[in-house]
């Protein structure tokens, strides 16, 4: 099975923020079991404080914590880090918070009370779409090739198009995107050029 489906998420590195000890202890033992490294803090501080020690790969970011407000966290999280995964975990969800959250570039909504499935779906598709629990040259495959294939979609060229733009191969332009082979600098060079892009900030975008 893809390490990376939507059905199998890899071992993540995960830091969970909220304000009740006892689903901390609940939300630590089910990702623990899962395979995961888990981080459970009770305060923004203690969030900030593990990112800057260690980035995780996602961030479980509980939107409703008394005094403190979620989208305050969130906005600092995205001014400090912001390419991290961040999925929302809520007891009252509104559908104004909702919208909130999202053009914050949320990933996901997960609430509260959720089947471990659930939580375990929303964690694989984080993964399958962030190229994330993968080796370091894995993730650059496949982020180069997202960033790519992004580009080439905002322009509406085919495949073949950018083929004859650049001079390389259909296929091989199909197996970078699919993050199945990393292309040679002379090609990366020759594709961004095709696309009138800056290699550096696809290299960027994909966190290297």
């Amino acid at each position: 099975m893809n390490p990376t489906s939507p059905t199998s998420p890899p071992s993540l590195s995960i830091v969970a923020l909220d304000d009740d000890a006892d689903f901390r202890e609940y939300l630590v033992g089910l990702l623990e079991e899962g395979g995961h490294q888990v981080r459970a803090v009770a305060s923004p501080e203690e969030l900030y404080e593990a990112c800057e020690a260690q980035l995780p790969e996602v961030v479980l970011l509980d939107i409703n914590m008394g005094k403190v407000r979620g989208e305050d966290v969130l906005a600092e999280l995205r001014r400090r880090w912001e390419r991290l995964c961040v999925v929302v975990i809520t007891g009252y969800p509104t559908m104004d918070s909702m919208r909130e959250t999202f053009k914050r570039q949320v990933f996901d909504y997960v609430t509260k009370p959720f089947e471990p499935s659930e939580l375990r779906r929303v964690l694989a598709q984080a993964a399958h779409e962030f190229s994330l629990g993968l080796r370091p040259q894995d993730q650059l495959r496949a982020m180069l090739g997202r960033q790519i294939r992004m580009a080439r979609s905002a322009q509406g060229r085919t495949l073949k198009d950018l083929s004859e733009a650049c001079g390389i191969s259909v296929s091989q332009l199909s197996s970078v995107e699919r993050g199945a082979h990393l292309p040679s600098l002379e090609s990366l060079l020759l594709i961004a050029q095709a696309l009138e892009a800056l290699p550096s900030q696809w290299l960027d975008a994909a966190g290297f």
